[in-house]
């Protein structure tokens, strides 16, 4: 082989490795990241009720993070696990974030409760990220049952034109500072498009102080893409469903095409 030859030869690789370093890159994905996350314990029949709530932040606006499961861990003042659960988690969006709440009973005390979760499986969207629309909500309302527990109430819709199985509505609570203190979770079945269905929550306990905002997300149920996959692809229900009751005009008002005359 000529020495022009192996300088080709070099030069080819080299180039074809660049490219492949850069390719890597474009398909790596950032994990789910776990934005907030409380916990509460009560006095309960038998024990104690551990409620906890927390937000997943998916970064990654071309893909599902699915099949995640939060491990929740509780121990006493002498570092003893004495709660521990596995929580299968639902699809998280390309580019959203997933609320979730949960809740154990521990015979034992625990005097902090920690979250962590073990990393998604990846499911590239099959349409663009504006396909996968939000889940509307309206008309919430939230009511102060006891010193820590609260009631959260409301109407979910769907916008898409096929019904909606399964939804999952999560009720976040804040205090006046905007912190994390609390929340939890309904089923809402059958949710067709144009009709609202009602939900209620119930949260059980808070971390610390009074709640001061709520805030409602639904999102579809399972722990896959496909749920989701299969309403954004009947496509969006149309806004305005309507016909126009105004009188069409007498006369076309259209534009006037100016000539310039040049000398």
């Amino acid at each position: 082989m000529t020495a022009l030859a192996l300088s080709l030869l070099s030069v080819t690789l080299l180039v074809s490795g660049c490219s492949g370093g850069e390719e890597a890159k474009k398909t790596e994905l950032a994990p789910l990241a776990l934005k907030e996350q409380t916990s509460s314990v009560v006095q309960a029949s038998g024990g104690y009720l551990v409620n906890w709530a927390a937000v997943l932040n998916n970064g990654n606006k071309w893909h599902f993070g699915e099949n995640a499961v939060a491990t929740i861990t509780g121990k006493d003042a002498a570092g003893k696990e004495v709660v521990r659960m596995e929580q299968p988690l639902d699809a998280v969006a390309p580019g959203g974030s997933m609320a979730f709440t949960g809740e154990a009973l521990a015979v034992e005390k625990p005097v902090s409760v920690k979250i962590d979760y073990k990393p998604a499986s990846w499911h590239q969207a099959a349409r663009v990220p504006s396909a996968y629309k939000t889940f509307p909500v309206s008309r919430v309302s939230t009511e102060k049952l006891g010193a820590s527990s609260y009631l959260i109430t409301g109407y979910v819709e769907s916008p898409f034109t096929r019904p909606a199985g399964s939804l999952v509505v999560t009720g976040l609570l804040r205090d006046a500072a905007g912190k994390l203190i609390g929340g939890g979770t309904a089923f809402v079945d059958d949710v067709r498009p144009g009709a609202s269905r009602r939900f209620i929550i119930t949260v059980e306990s808070v971390s610390a102080g009074v709640a001061a905002a709520t805030a409602v997300t639904a999102r579809t149920w399972g722990a896959t893409a496909k749920p989701y996959e299969d309403l954004a692809a009947g496509g969006a229900a149309p806004i305005f469903t309507q016909a126009p009751k105004t009188a069409p005009f007498a006369k076309d008002r259209g534009y006037t095409v100016i000539t310039e005359q040049k000398p």
